[in-house]
């Protein structure tokens, strides 16, 4: 092969300084807002909350991994939208499974984007109300009883010895440094986006208010990242806001009418069609609202809240949405009476028996009045 530059001789520093410019501009291009075009296929994953498995038998239903969970999905990007962490006992293995299909998606022209929810905040901030006791037992090690002891040394002092061991499990400190804004849990959260914009698809964890509904990606993502690096957590910090990203269930809960204004204002300031949102329930299926302007995507994967094993992803393709649902596509509901019926009825079909939709349809069904 030829080689048609061979024998040209470029300055050390020009290439040192073309190589920094091109890095420079690949960073600004990320950090300035995490936007991304022209992307053929999305699939969103809600939360999964320490279920390990069922995020495995999800990504297998959407054919984004093989059964050595490895990348199948190729230039699909990947959304999962935030709280992996809490609750079961599988975050780390499930932070693990992610962290290595980044690469691999990367590699082969996809991408995976691990949005930050409420609950990988409340963890970077130390914050662990919701932190089961085989999450800390994922951490633990041969080392962990001396661990323990030196800190009793250092923080326990005039406390019952006993009394702080049941607050302090073996891994806790693990777990507590492995989840920092340094460590490599918490690191890899504190780089991660909170808000993203792909196509046409606005996708964050818990939704978009008012208060934010005029800013940037950039800058609320700024905002949160710098929030999880810096020491402490005031009280009107983003991290905390009921308002905030995080936090906001008003898209998933508020009176559709009364805030039809700020949906169709936070769809024109980031110049998208819908949001995609996790951190509130969808009664066991992916749900529509606001005439499909909001997307709800937490079906409730982790079995730690009934035992139910849901299994269902938001697929997006040349820009047009629908389910999966346990593998099977189903068409979004156009309204919420005789179409949500008919969607809520085919999803159930899918189930295992009972479904956990039995309830939700009965109820959809005395309202309309139909047998």
């Amino acid at each position: 092969m030829r080689r048609p530059f061979r024998g040209l001789k470029i300055p050390g520093r020009v290439c040192c300084l073309a190589l920094l410019t091109c890095l420079a501009l690949q960073a600004a291009s990320r950090e300035t807002a995490g936007v991304w075009k022209d992307v053929d296929k999305i699939v969103a994953v809600g939360d999964v909350h320490g279920d390990y498995d069922q995020l495995v038998t999800v990504l297998k239903s959407a054919g984004l991994i093989d059964d050595g969970e490895n990348w199948t999905g190729g230039k699909t990007h990947l959304v999962q939208n935030g709280d992996v962490l809490d609750r079961g006992p599988d975050s780390r293995k499930a932070m693990d499974l992610l962290m290595k299909l980044e690469k691999q998606a990367a590699a082969a022209g996809g991408q995976v984007h691990a949005l930050i929810g409420n609950h990988e905040s409340m963890n970077v901030k130390g914050d662990f109300r919701y932190t089961s006791a085989g999450e800390y037992a994922s951490f633990r090690d041969q080392n962990s009883a001396s661990v323990r002891d030196a800190a009793f040394q250092k923080e326990g002092a005039g406390q019952d010895r006993a009394q702080w061991d049941a607050g302090h499990p073996l891994g806790f400190f693990e777990h507590r440094d492995a989840l920092s804004a340094t460590g490599r849990y918490g690191e890899w959260i504190s780089r991660n986006d909170a808000v993203i914009k792909i196509n046409n698809t606005l996708f964050l964890h818990a939704g978009i208010s008012a208060k934010f509904n005029s800013q940037k990606i950039d800058q609320i993502n700024g905002h949160i990242r710098n929030a999880l690096k810096n020491r402490g957590l005031p009280s009107d910090s983003i991290l905390l806001d009921q308002e905030g990203p995080l936090w906001y269930r008003g898209l998933a809960q508020g009176n559709e009418e009364e805030l039809e204004p700020a949906v169709k204002k936070a769809l024109k300031n980031f110049g998208v069609e819908r949001i995609v949102i996790g951190h509130t329930y969808a009664n066991a299926a992916i749900t529509p609202r606001f005439d499909g302007k909001v997307i709800m995507v937490d079906i409730g994967l982790s079995r730690v809240y009934d035992g139910i094993g849901k299994v269902g992803c938001l697929v997006i393709e040349q820009d047009k949405p629908y389910v999966l649902h346990r593998g099977t596509r189903l068409e979004l509901p156009t309204d919420s009476g005789k179409d949500l019926l008919r969607y809520l009825r085919l999803a159930a079909a899918l189930d295992p028996p009972p479904s956990p939709l039995a309830k939700r349809i009965a109820d959809l069904e005395a309202r309309l009045g139909t047998p």
